[in-house]
């Protein structure tokens, strides 16, 4: 028997998130021809307008106020779907909402539990495969999931999105009863956004441009943001930039910053700490500019390029224009 699939949607701005689009995917192919595909959102009518295009059968909607939606309480909520809608998986966006969910959820439902998944398959009744890397990338495993119930995040940009589809939902309002007091009460005081860059957020880019300590002087950085606005790039940064100042937090790529894996990533004065790699490590292909040939970088770049920075990126922005069509800076 094919399991139903819920998938535990994030909107942002009325649109569902690149994550979510992912894990629609997923669970489109999990579920089969023959399969149910559901979801569950606290976004509300917003939530559920965006979602609804994607075809899922069923939809389980909480209209729940963003002071609220603290892990515990979505976790309660979607432990609660996902019991209504007899679901077997459970799957999620593997952003960092998403991962400290995956945890909540999993104890409170029962549930084997995967999070960074970059494949996932149904072995037999009551199994499921996921694999994922591990080591900060240096390797991947296979773990098996067993039991009648599976909670997995999937790893951002590891599947493409899914395309919209014919269909109307039929739509359960949940009722915010069923999150105990211990976690209702818990509310959000403040939320500082971070500050964005000029081009595409780190989350969702599908090329990012990093910066380094190689780039000598916050007042060289620019030349990382002129070639990353050549390509609609997003801007990335290593711990060395942003510990200087030259960049907010926010830019910093590695264990301590953020994990990104785009289908292009270049990083420009940057020398490959395992701390940085981390990561960046699972990015589809990955362009280093260094001036040190021996630099730890290169062993996990697909091209390199030993030179100056300073002399390489504007050449190099040049040619991106170019061949792009874009008007020269």
């Amino acid at each position: 028997m094919t399991p139903t699939v819920l998938v535990l949607a994030e909107a942002s701005g009325g649109l569902l998130t690149g994550p979510t689009k992912e894990a629609i995917g997923v669970a489109r192919t999990l579920a089969g021809p023959d399969g149910s595909l559901a979801a569950v959102t606290m976004g509300g009518p917003s939530a559920l307008e965006a979602l609804a295009p994607f075809g899922p059968k069923e939809v389980w909607v909480a209209d729940v106020p963003p002071e609220a939606a603290t892990s515990g309480a979505v976790a309660a909520l979607a432990a609660h779907a996902a019991d209504e809608s007899r679901a077997a998986i459970v799957l999620l966006g593997g952003t960092t909402f998403g991962r400290d969910v995956t945890g909540r959820l999993a104890v409170r439902w029962g549930a084997a539990a995967a999070t960074g998944a970059t494949e996932v398959a149904i072995a037999g009744p009551e199994e499921v495969h996921v694999r994922r890397p591990v080591f900060g990338g240096r390797a991947t495993e296979m773990r098996r999931l067993v039991g009648p119930r599976t909670v997995i995040a999937l790893r951002p940009h590891a599947f493409a999105e899914a395309a919209a589809s014919a269909g109307t939902p039929t739509v359960h309002v949940l009722d915010r009863s069923v999150i105990p007091a211990t976690e209702g009460a818990a509310r959000r005081r403040s939320l500082d956004p971070a500050e964005p860059g000029s081009g595409p957020s780190l989350s969702d880019a599908t090329i990012v441009v990093s910066g380094g300590r190689g780039m000598r002087a916050a007042e060289n950085f620019h030349l990382i943001e002129e070639l990353a606005q050549s390509l609609g790039a997003a801007v990335g940064a290593s711990r060395a930039v942003t510990d200087a100042g030259w960049r907010p937090t926010s830019f910093q790529i590695g264990q301590t910053g953020r994990a990104v894996s785009p289908q292009l990533y270049i990083a420009v004065g940057i020398s490959g700490a395992i701390q940085h790699v981390v990561g960046m490590v699972s990015s589809r292909t990955i362009v280093a500019i260094n001036t040190d040939a021996s630099a730890p970088i290169f062993k996990v770049a697909d091209y390199g390029l030993v030179g100056d920075a300073l002399t390489i990126l504007p050449a190099l922005t040049r040619e991106v224009r170019k061949v792009r069509g874009l008007p020269a800076n």
